[in-house]
Formats: C-alpha cells, structure tokens, sequence
C-alpha cells in the first residue's frame, strides 16, 4: 500500500522538474530573449553563456545562419567564441562605472540570425561584487564644542561612500567607545546612512580640552569591507550662542546646461553673538568627491555657486552638508540637497549592420537587409527616438525592440531603374529642441524582371455631367513600369465593374483614355465604377488593377410633375373640384398641391405661385409647400365658382415649370354645391357633374349588390326549411293561453320583432294560461312558406275596403304597407311598435295579412304571417300581455 504513493510522488516530483526544466525554455522562445547574468570584473573570455544552443542553433548550420552580435554601447562589452556559439565577456565590466547606483544594471544586444532571418533579444544582467570599500570625504573631522553645551546636542560627521549596491554597500557605523559621546545613524529618503554625534554628559574643559575619536563605517559584504576617520573634538569656552540656519534642508532643482560659475543658490546663518563671536564661516562639512568637482562655497557669503560641467547622465542628485561656524568656535549645520534636471543635450546615435547586401531584384516583401541600433543618453521625451528614412524607398523601418528597428523590404525593387540606394537613417529625439542624428546606408541591387505595372492613383473619380455626347473622355488612367523594353509597355483594358457598368465606358488600350460609349441619363443611372487592369508586356505578363468610379452630374432636364391636381384632367375627364364654406376665415386649407421632380439637388427644389384667379386677394398658395389657403374671410360677393391656375417651378438654370388647375365651388356643403356643379355645361365642359354622376352611379351598383346578397340569403333560408319563429311552436311548448307571436313589420321602420315562446310552469301573474290549445292544421311547409302578398284579397274573403276582417279573432301577423290616406294607416303605426297592443278590446291586429282587405302597393307576406294566420285565435289574456310581462 505504500508502494503507489512513493511512486507516485517520484512521478510529481520529475513533472515539477521537467515543467522547471521546460518553462524558461518556453517562456524565452515565447518572447524571444535569452537571458544571462554574470558578476562583475570578469576577465576577458570569460563565458557568458552558450547562446547559439540557447537560440536552438546546432553547430551544423551554423555557418548557413551567420549568427552575428549588434551592440548599442559605445564598448562592446561582450563577442562571440572562436567556435560562433559561445557568448563571452570582450572588455572588463565595471558594474559602478556602467550603472553607478541604478539596480539591476542590465546590458541590452541582439542577436540576428539569417536563413530565414530572425532577431533575438539577449539581456545580460551584471552582479555586483564587493569591491569597493566605504570611504569618508574627510579622513579627519574638527568639532568645536562650548563647555556649556547641554546633554543631548547633536552634531553631523558626516556620512561615508561606497559605491556598492544592496549588502555591498554602507550599513552602519560604529565609533570608538567613550562615557561622554554616543553614535546615532540617520537615514535619509534616498536610503544615505548618516553618522551623527551625541554630547551624552557635560563637558568641563578644564578636565580636559580635546577628545579624539574613531568613526567606522562597515558594509554586509563578502568579506566585510570598512573604512574609518579620525574625529577630534575641542572643548571651547565663552561662546554662549551656535550658528542657526535659516533653513535645516536646502532644496534646489539646476539644469544641465547651467553654465560654470552660475549661482546654485546661497545658504544663510545668524549668530546671536557679538563680535568675532557672531563672525560666521561656511564651509562644506560632509561632500562626495563628485560634487565638490562641480560646487564651491563661498566662506563668507555662503554662496554655493556651480564650478564644473553638469550632466544629468552622470549624477542626478548631489547632497551636501554645510557648516556654519562663528568666531569662538561653535557651528551650526544644513542639508544641501539639488537635484539635476535633464535638458536634450545629448544626440541620438546609430550604429548599422547590413544583412542582405547586394539585395535580389525578386526579394519578396517584408525582407530583412539591415538591423539598425539607436541610442540616446538622454531620459523622459528627450530620450524617445524616432526613425524614418526617406521617402520613396522601396525600404521602411519596423521597431524590433525598445532601440532596434528592422530596414525591411516593401515593395519590389528594379535594378534597370535603380542599381543601388543610398539610404539616410535619420533618429530624432522628443527633446525641445530636438535633436537628431544620421547614418548612412549603401545597399546594392541585383537585376530580375519582377516589377509590374503601378498606378498613380488606386482609385480613380470622374464627374461628367448627363446628356453628353457618346464618345466624350471621361477621365485618363496612368500606370508606370519601372521595367525596361517590352517588360514596361503596358496596356490597359476593362476588368469589370459595377453591374450594368461596362456599355457605359471604354478605355484606349495604349493610352488609358477612359471615353463614354453612350449618353448618360442621372435619372437612370448616377454613378458606377469600373475595374482597369493595367499590364505589361513580360513573360509572364504582370499586372495590376484600379477603380475608376464615374459620378454622373444632373442637368435641369425634367420640369415639375404635377400630381394632384392631375395636368389635363378637363380634357379627360371630370376636373377636380373643392368645396369651401363660405364661413371660412382667413387661412382656411383649400387643397394642396402635390409636384415632383425627377432632378436633383437645386434643380429638384420647387415653389408654387398662384397666377391666375378670378379673386386674386381671396386666395394664395404657400411658396414652398403648396398649400392653397383663403387670404381672407369668404365673403357673399365672392363669385360662387373659382378657378385657380398655379405655377410650379424649379431652381435650375434655366427654371422649369408646369402648371396646375383647381376649380373651388364656395357653399357651405355638397348639396349647396350641386346647383352650381350642374350649371356647369354636360360633356368635357363639366367635369365636376360628370364626376358626381359616377359617384352616384357607384353608390346605386353597392345597394344592388347588397339587395342581391339579402335575397341570396332569404332563398338559402327558403331551402333550408320553416323559419326558426315556427320551430319553436312544437307540441308541449305552447303556453295555456296559447300561441302569441309578434307583428312582423313590412315595412321596415323599426328593426324590432319579438319571438315569444313561454316554458310551462313558469307563474305568470297578469296573466291566466289556459290548457293547450287543439293541435294545430297539419300544413305542408311550401304552404307555410309559400304566402300571398300582404295586400291582396284571399279567395275565403270578399270584404270590401273599410269592411272588418271575416276573422276578427285570426292574429294579424304582418302589416301591410302604410297608405296616407287610409283610415289604416293610423292602426298600421300604432301596431308596428315593439310588444303587443289589444285592438277593440279583442286583440286584433289592423289589417292582418290573411284577413286584410287587398290594398294597391302591398308588400308579399312573409311566411311567419301566413303561418300564424293557420294558427287558433290567443285568448285576450295572452294577447295584451306585453314583452315586459315576461
């Protein structure tokens, strides 16, 4: 059981170890760096690393890939092996000298390769050793102290330089032990440990007057480093007052380019003495070597004034201590800090190396034939270059790296045109005023015939104006072959285009001239393009393709198109007419007018003007819209008639137009109108009363088709059987009072009738039902269906006009059409209301269909009538009851 888990953990362990192994490689190829690090103050020849094994390079190929080394710097810090594998150390690496305090100090080449060609960015890191050991400004310090001075009083010694980095470099003091001085380090905010002086008891000069003691400073390095200085300190007496600056910490910024002997700034200290004990002399007291190269303090004045040439590439910061001492010999002290300000003083520079040269005329773009490396000791923006050759060079640069750039191919290159280039790399910097610098670059080319031909332009854009002569130019197409012979003539014909496009246009095959084979008509067509090839005359034939595109321009060749009211209307047919009431205020809307224009842009723009009328102030018509609206109040003096003429026009040159005709008929509605319209003479002089006319005759074809759908359907229902009014009269469904049936109204005023039919057992109170009545005649349905009209006389009844019915108990069913001078007539309106209404005490209906008296101009019955005729008389109960009743 424990076998699995041991091998299983040998098993992750050699995945961690290949992934280990793996991962660097991976992550280098990714990015393709190589990266190396080696100490400092190696001697030369000393191996970096194997960077063609690194680069994936086997010693077999080698020779075919020409690994070579570009270098930025001004030294060449490292070279290749005699074998051409190896990267080895070529000058002695001074880590504090190349970097001085910046960390990691990194130093950047690249690697180029070729077959193919590739660039490969190596970083080599230099470590720093323990080689230098902590030093002071001052092997021996002087400190005046009054006997007076308090416990606890402080005074700087100063701090020690070591130019090493990280644990090489200065970590703390240590002073030669004494019962009346303590040590106490100070860190500034740059990370400068300073050694500061601490008066622990009093002192009694007549003990003793002078101390000497031992200031060491020590580093972590491997083996630990040291160095020391002597402080001697002398016990003064009288001097009751030190020197006190006005400020503990001088800060001040200096350019560069500040000029020898300028002012850096002044530094000021008072004493509150008197006499040679208020005489105060400055002086620096804790300086590096660098900085008192460069500034000098004046004793007296405390000026501290610029001595040597700046450069922000060398030292960026300085600090100082100054020390203010008086005539009896106390002193006070101040921090000088300035910082260096970078000015663009430095110029770019580049150094080239070629890896293609002479170049083959067929050398496919993005070709690499130089490698070009640029520096620039500047920082921030006067740093950042920029490169660029010249324009028209079948070269351009392609930054590589953060200073390397690619001089690579773009194009095809000619030897017959041009056997070699002379190419000028320019790099500029960001500084204000920028500087630059050049190198220049001689490449030779060797001769194919590979070039094809190059328009001037990629797309071309013609405008011709419509309706031009078929034949006329439209535009000329260039293409230039850097070819010599037969391989630079080109010729020129059409590859395509736009759908419809190729009819439109021509091109001269020798001379690119583009001609229009037709008339061009911007209402049909406003633009289109081509597709011309241009080739040459090599073998194989090269070739090349542009875009012409041909806008057509509009001419004002269409006048306006009147749309409503329609042009020529009064000859074809009836003119459009508009009613306005005369009631109508000013700016009532009469009509609008409606016009369009197959033009274009200003040519298509329209105004409208009202030039003829018979009241030339009662109207006007909006000069854009078209609107056709009263000036004033209609008034009765205002002619009936009114026939409107308006003008339609374009803004093209020369304007068009076309004119529109409205007749306006003022009356307050149609039926007014119509005495006017029919004044109006017949035929094509009355348009407006032949238009009535077919809106009158388009009204009587609608209520014929509806009277023919109501009689389709009132034969589908003579077919399907007896009306739904009889089917509710079977047997056991009649109430005892008998059978009552609502009045079927012939003449069609009020769209009511009423189908009553009572469930038994339902308690009526106002009425008393009686047993059922006897079954009822049995009658065939055509007899039931089929009825008489309501007027005529049955052959059972002879009664004469104004005679009682022969049955005055037979129900009346369906009335007949009113007559006004029958006595009727006034029974006939009564009964035709809604319910049931008793007549002469018994219930009759007047004039009842069976019974009736026949009458001129009666209606047919309808076949409910005759099938209540066939029906038993109700009792008077059940006939005056009325629809509220149930």
């Amino acid at each position: 059981m424990e076998v699995r888990p041991a091998a299983q953990g040998r098993a992750a362990a050699g995945c961690v170890a290949l992934l280990a192994v793996l991962l660097p490689v991976c992550c280098r190829a990714a990015a393709e760096r190589i990266r190396y690090a080696i100490p400092e103050e190696l001697g030369r020849g000393s191996l970096v690393g194997p960077l063609a094994r690194d680069l994936g390079l086997s010693p077999a190929e080698l020779p075919a890939r020409k690994l070579r080394l570009v270098s930025g710097d001004e030294k060449q810090y490292f070279k290749l092996g005699e074998d051409n594998a190896d990267l080895r150390v070529n000058e002695r690496i001074d880590r504090e000298g190349i970097c001085g305090a910046v960390s990691p100090c990194v130093l950047s080449l690249e690697a180029v390769v070729e077959n193919p060609f590739n660039i490969f960015h190596v970083s080599v890191t230099i470590q720093d050793i323990n080689d230098n050991a902590p030093q002071f400004d001052r092997e021996f310090v002087g400190i005046e102290m009054i006997e007076s001075t308090p416990p606890g009083a402080r005074f700087p010694l100063g701090s020690g330089r070591d130019p090493d980095i990280g644990a090489n470099s200065l970590q703390n003091y240590q002073l030669t032990p004494n019962p009346l001085f303590s040590l106490v380090v100070r860190e500034s905010p740059d990370g400068t440990k300073h050694a500061e002086l601490v008066l622990e008891k009093s002192l009694d000069r007549e003990k003793q007057r002078n101390h000497h003691l031992i200031l060491t400073a020590v580093d972590s390095g491997d083996p630990v480093r040291s160095g020391t200085a002597h402080v001697k300190i002398n016990v003064t007496d009288a001097n009751d007052n030190s020197p006190v600056f006005t400020k503990e910490i001088y800060k001040v910024q200096l350019l560069e380019n500040l000029p020898e002997g300028s002012l850096a700034l002044q530094v000021k200290a008072t004493d509150g003495d008197e006499g040679i004990n208020a005489e105060i002399t400055y002086s620096f007291s804790d300086i590096a070597n660098s900085a008192r190269q460069l500034f000098t303090l004046d004793s007296r004045t405390g000026d501290v004034k610029v001595t040597g040439p700046l450069d922000y590439e060398e030292g960026k910061y300085y600090e100082a201590t100054v020390e203010g001492k008086d005539g009896g010999g106390l002193s006070g002290h101040a921090k000088v800090h300035i910082d260096i300000l970078d000015v663009n003083d430095n110029a770019p520079t580049l150094s080239l190396l070629p890896i293609l040269n002479p170049i083959p005329e067929d050398a496919v773009p993005t070709t690499v034939v130089a490698v070009i490396n640029v520096r620039d000791r500047d920082s921030g923006d006067n740093g950042e270059v920029s490169c660029n050759i010249d324009d028209g060079l079948p070269f351009r640069l392609e930054p590589s790296s953060e200073n390397t750039y690619k001089l690579i191919i773009v194009r095809a290159l000619d030897r017959e045109m041009v056997a070699a280039y002379n190419i000028t790399i320019s790099a500029r910097d960001g500084g204000i005023p920028a500087l630059s610098g050049r190198a220049a670059l001689v490449l030779e080319v060797s001769d194919v015939n590979d070039n094809a031909p190059v328009f001037e332009e990629a797309a071309y854009s013609a405008y011709v104006a419509e309706n031009n002569a078929a034949g006329a130019p439209v535009l000329r197409v260039r293409a230039r072959d850097a070819d010599a012979g037969a391989n630079g003539r080109v010729s020129y014909w059409l590859a395509g285009g736009s759908a419809g496009a190729a009819p439109y246009v021509s091109v001269e095959a020798r001379s690119g001239a583009v001609y229009a084979q037709r008339s061009f008509d911007y209402e049909q067509c406003r633009e289109f393009a081509v597709a011309v090839r241009a080739q040459d005359g090599g073998a194989p034939a090269r070739s090349s393709t542009a875009t012409v595109r041909v806008f057509v321009l509009d001419r004002n060749d269409n006048a306006p198109r009147v749309l409503w009211p329609a042009a020529g209307a009064g000859a074809a047919g009836p003119a459009p007419f508009e009613v306005v009431p005369r009631s109508a205020e000013a700016g009532y809307l009469v009509a609008k007018v409606v016009a369009v224009d197959a033009d274009a842009g200003r040519n298509a723009w329209l105004s409208y003007e009202l030039v003829q009328a018979p009241e030339p102030a009662l109207f006007r018509v909006g000069l854009h819209s078209g609107e056709v609206r009263t000036a004033r109040a209609v008034s009765e003096r205002d002619a009936a008639k009114q026939r409107l003429v308006a003008v339609v026009k374009d803004h093209g040159q020369p304007a068009l137009s076309a004119t529109a005709t409205l007749h306006v008929v003022l009356a307050e509605s149609l039926q007014e109108a119509l005495p006017e319209l029919s004044e109006r003479a017949a035929g094509a002089d009355s348009p407006a009363e032949l238009q009535f006319y077919l809106v009158l005759a388009l009204a009587l074809l609608s209520a014929l088709f509806l009277l023919s759908v109501a009689l389709a359907v009132l034969a589908r229902l003579r077919r399907a059987g007896p009306p739904a009014v009889l089917r509710c009269l079977g047997a056991q469904r009649f109430s005892v009072a008998g059978a009552a049936f609502p009045a079927d109204f012939c003449e069609g005023t009020l769209p009511y009738s009423y189908n009553l039919c009572v469930a038994p057992g339902r308690a009526v109170a106002e009425a008393a039902w009686l047993p059922p009545p006897p079954p009822l005649p049995s009658l065939a349905a055509e007899e039931l269906l089929g009825g008489e009209p309501c007027g005529k006389r049955s052959p059972s009844s002879s009664a004469g006009a104004g005679e009682p019915p022969a049955e005055p108990d037979a129900p009346q069913v369906c009335e007949p059409a009113r007559s006004r001078s029958s006595p009727s007539a006034g029974r006939s309106r009564r009964a035709s209301r809604p319910g049931f209404s008793a007549a002469a005490g018994h219930g009759e209906r007047s004039s009842g269909c069976p019974g009736g008296k026949e009458r001129a101009g009666d209606r047919p019955c309808s076949a409910s009538s005759q099938a209540a005729a066939a029906l038993p008389a109700l009792p008077a109960a059940a006939r005056s009851a009325s629809p509220e009743n149930f």
